[in-house]
């Protein structure tokens, strides 16, 4: 992803403990910092980014952790929008954002709403997961993105395909 979408500010879409913020930081040093968003941050997740810090010296004040709505935050075109195993219909709520902000996207889709979501005119050929992800795919070309897929080993997660999408 990194080779692909770099530099930019980073934000992290229903971060977790922002381990994703942190992972990219190290891979890649052309983003100046990150940004970690999320409902509920796990009582953790400030222990492990001291840990990191420590651990890498240069994360030091870099990855910022925010408990709030994914809307509250102000995404501009420079930003990289990123989120793994946003479940559901998260993963399209990160993907509307970024595309209103018109900013470079990576997500992992996750736990796929079959009764509520896109696709369903794929289903009679593809499983109903890969059919909305490929729906996904078509919206972001229709907003005018170029899109990159990839996965990722499944021994990491069953749940391993990658978009990549930045606008045109």
């Amino acid at each position: 992803m990194r080779r692909r979408l770099r530099g930019g500010r980073i934000i992290d879409l229903a971060c977790g403990h922002g381990l994703l913020s942190s992972i990219l930081l190290l891979l890649d040093d052309s983003s100046p910092h990150a940004l970690g968003i999320d409902r509920a941050l796990p009582p953790s997740a400030g222990k492990l980014q001291t840990v990191l810090e420590n651990a890498w010296p240069r994360l030091a004040g870099r990855v910022e952790l925010r408990r709030g709505e994914l809307e509250e935050v102000a995404l501009t075109a420079d930003d990289l929008v990123v989120s793994v195993h946003a479940c559901g219909g998260l993963t399209d709520r990160v993907m509307d954002l970024a595309i209103a902000a018109r900013a470079r996207l990576a997500v992992l889709p996750c736990c796929h709403e079959l009764a509520s979501g896109s696709g369903v005119e794929l289903r009679g050929w593809l499983d109903g997961a890969l059919a909305m992800d490929v729906a996904r795919v078509g919206r972001l070309q229709a907003a005018g993105y170029r899109v990159v897929t990839q996965t990722i080993p499944a021994e990491i997660t069953p749940k391993n395909r990658l978009l990549l999408a930045e606008p045109e």
